[in-house]
This record gives C-alpha cells, sequence and structure tokens, in this order.
C-alpha cells in the first residue's frame, strides 16, 4: 500500500470513530461532531477521486459508425 492509501483510510476510520463518539454522548459537542464529519468526507472523497469512471471506457467502444470513417 503507498502512502495516499493509507492516509486516506485512516482519515475514514478516525473521521468515523470521531464522529460517532462526539454523538454518543449525552451532551452532543457538535464541533467534534462536525470534525469527524468533515474527516470523514475527505477521506472519502479523496479515495473516489482515484476510481476511474465507467464512462470513460465506454467512449471509445461505441458501435455506430460516423459519417466520416466512410
Amino acid at each position: 500500500m503507498n502512502i495516499s492509501r493509507i492516509v486516506n483510510l485512516l482519515a475514514i476510520i478516525i473521521g468515523g470513530g470521531i464522529a460517532l463518539y462526539a454523538q454518543a454522548d449525552e451532551k452532543q459537542d457538535t464541533y467534534m461532531l462536525i470534525a469527524g464529519i468533515v474527516l470523514l468526507m475527505f477521506g472519502i472523497y479523496r479515495t473516489s477521486r482515484n476510481i476511474p469512471s465507467k464512462f470513460d471506457k465506454q467512449e471509445g467502444e461505441t458501435f455506430i459508425k460516423s459519417e466520416d470513417e466512410d
């Protein structure tokens, strides 16, 4: 695993843990909950931007001939 994947995984795990911990108390700490959610979303965003789109692959595999190819 490279460093980027480890950082993403740690951000997701730590952010989720902070968000759950902040919400579990009787007196919810709003700022801690927001920080946990932001860290969680940061990790998810960084992970998802490295996944290629399925539509990029389909653009080159078109079965319709254009008029310029004749």
